[in-house]
Parts: C-alpha cells; structure tokens; sequence
C-alpha cells in the first residue's frame, strides 16, 4: 500500500518542516487539495504554496483539484511537474479532453469520483487513466468519518480495470486509518490518502507505516 499523506492537515505555520517530515518518515507520495470555493465550500492553497511544498518534498506530488474549472487549475499547477493531477468527474463537461491535455503536459491523469457516483461511469474512460481516486467523505474539509460503502465501490471498480487497464491504480482519501486499511487492501486499494491520521499523531513515521501493509 502507498501513503501520501494530505498537506491539508499539517500545521501551515511550519509548511516546509512539515512536509520534509512526512518525506522523512517514509511517505510514497505528498497529497495535495486544491479547493476553489465553488465545487466545494472551502478554498486552500494556490500554486505560489504548492511550489514551495515541492521544492521542500522529496517525494512526488499528488494535487486532487476540487475546482469547476479543472483547464484553469491545470495551466496553473503544470509548470510544477506533479506525478498525478486528479480532477472530479462530476465537474468536467469533457474529461476526455482533460485527461489527454494531462497526459500531453507529462503528468499522469486521475478522475475523482464523490461518494454517491457509480464507478461504471468510468466505464470509457478507465483505459486512459493512471489512477481512480475514490472519495470515502464528502469532499472539501479534512478530518471527516470514513464512509463504508467505499469499500464494495472498490470491488466493483477494481473489476472494471481489471478487464480494461490493470495498471491503473485506485487510490482513497477519507477518514483512512489503521482500522479500516486491511479491508481497503483487501477491496484492491493501492493508495491511502491520509492527513489527520498522519498529521494528527505524535509519530508520522509509525502512522505512515502502519498504512503500509
């Protein structure tokens, strides 16, 4: 299982500290949420942070934008070379069009998809994709109860890139922690996104590897 800790949950007074500390204990990936205040009700960070957290990272960035207008956020956050870019389902007309727009800048494309979407509605799109992140809370605020039924979503999307893309990897973000990660392994999860269980212990390097199974 790959950990990439959120960024939402660290203290923001010591960013880089914070973020040489996950890197430090052994995290695969830095998670980052891009919020804009329209598709969900906070806003965070903009592109200015973000290239200071990936001049303190030594792991790969994974930003998931929980924006309307993913072309924008897109041309913004390009120039810092992230690993992963993931944008909402339920907030693109043509995500056809992003996913090639992504893969055409050097970054790998993830779809996003909120607690009540069905991931069949994936179904055409699943082939070009490096990555499904399924959402196990509400998106928008850290620190939220994990949804159960995010579990048998797994399963079923797992089935789906099973028959068309095996190298697509699923990946959760919500209210993971030690209790809940073995049966997100067992549904055929890849990566946990993690902020308040990180962040929110006394030591990152044994959260972090608790996640690790």
């Amino acid at each position: 299982m790959l950990v990439a800790p959120s960024i939402l949950s660290a203290d923001f007074g010591i960013l880089k500290q914070e973020i040489e500390a996950i890197c430090d204990a052994g995290c695969d990936l830095v998670h980052v949420d891009v919020m804009d205040g329209h598709f969900v009700p906070n806003m965070t960070i903009g592109p200015v942070v973000v290239s200071s957290v990936a001049k303190a990272s030594t792991k790969p960035l994974d930003v998931h934008l929980m924006v309307e207008d993913n072309n924008f956020f897109i041309d913004l956050f390009a120039p810092l070379k992230p690993e992963y870019i993931s944008f909402h389902l339920e907030s693109e007309k043509h995500p056809h069009r992003v996913i090639q727009k992504l893969k055409s800048l050097g970054i790998k494309p993830a779809m996003v998809l909120n607690p009540h979407s069905d991931p069949s509605s994936l179904e055409y799109l699943i082939e070009d994709l490096d990555m499904v992140l399924l959402m196990s809370v509400n998106p928008g605020f850290g620190g939220q109860k994990f949804i159960p039924s995010v579990i048998e979503k797994a399963k079923k999307l797992k089935d789906i890139i099973n028959r068309k893309n095996p190298n697509c990897l699923i990946e959760v973000d919500g209210g993971v922690n030690d209790k809940n990660i073995q049966q997100l392994k067992d549904a055929g999860v890849d990566v946990v996104v993690a902020g308040s269980y990180v962040y929110g212990a006394d030591d990152y390097k044994k959260a972090i590897k608790s996640l690790q199974i």
